[in-house]
């Protein structure tokens, strides 16, 4: 049986709105779906038995759910990679996680702990919970996505941005987090208004580059404040403006004015 389909009636804010309004009904229909609850209750079965980065790699199933946990499910066949992956941990500088230029790869990799301690995190107690609950809820944007991939790269800017303000470290280093996490990214791009091909600049000018943008736009650079609900969803609201500007069917004066005039009391363009 499939699992269920989320209904989005269109893009925008429209669309937006609807998912919003319908999202605890509609997840939880999508967590009820039998393949979904066959697969969660047999991570949290077999976890704990676990006890190596080889181990994890071996069993398909396990692996579909761990790196679904924190979007990287698209890595399901690279099984090599994840296992040096996990296996280098991430407090060696040179670990193979910290040379990703996407942060989920080392987040995954601390997650579980393979590398780092004797005694690898997946045989805690509360481990197995922690990661079902993200996977059901990556997995649900997963299946939002099928329908309108903005609204994936929106939901994931819910909670990824919020997470990132809530770790320690600077708001420099926030804002790296930011720019390595590839769809959080992508929404900041749009939201902002930057080209393509802004990726290929200097890092630091990146970072300077995004920061003068959202203290203009958004009325701070700071990380923790721009992780605020109200301002994350002004956030939100400018990139599926901007998203359904570039790619809408006719994209026409009438339609962009349209969707400004529905989005002009909360993000104001």
């Amino acid at each position: 049986m499939m699992a269920f389909q989320p209904v989005i009636p269109s893009g925008g804010l429209v669309g937006w709105r609807f998912l919003q309004q319908t999202r605890p009904t509609q997840e939880a229909a999508f967590r009820a779906a039998p393949a979904i609850q066959r697969d969660t209750e047999y991570f949290k079965e077999r976890i704990g038995r676990i006890d190596t980065a080889a181990e994890l790699v071996s069993d398909r199933r396990l692996l579909s759910v761990a790196l679904g946990a924190f979007g990287l499910q698209d890595d399901i066949d690279n099984r090599y990679f994840v296992q040096r992956m996990l296996e280098d941990g991430t407090i060696k500088p040179d670990a193979l996680a910290n040379r990703m230029a996407d942060d989920r790869y080392k987040s995954f990799s601390k997650a579980f702990g393979f590398g780092d301690f004797s005694v690898p995190r997946s045989k805690l107690s509360d481990f197995a919970d922690g990661i079902v609950d993200r996977y059901l809820s990556k997995s649900f944007e997963v299946a939002v996505g099928d329908q309108q991939e903005e609204m994936r790269l929106a939901l994931n800017a819910q909670s990824e941005l919020p997470r990132i303000a809530g770790e320690g470290g600077t708001n420099e280093t926030k804002w790296f987090r930011v720019m390595g996490n590839a769809p959080l990214r992508k929404v900041f791009e749009v939201a902002l208004g930057l080209p393509g091909s802004f990726g290929q600049i200097d890092l630091d000018k990146q970072l300077e580059i995004f920061r003068d943008k959202a203290d203009r736009q958004f009325g701070s650079s700071e990380i923790d404040e721009i992780a605020t609900p109200e301002s994350l969803d002004r956030i939100i609201q400018r990139f599926l403006v901007r998203s359904q500007i570039d790619t809408g069917p006719a994209n026409t004066a009438g339609s962009i004015a349209l969707t400004l005039l529905q989005s002009a009391a909360a993000a104001p363009v």
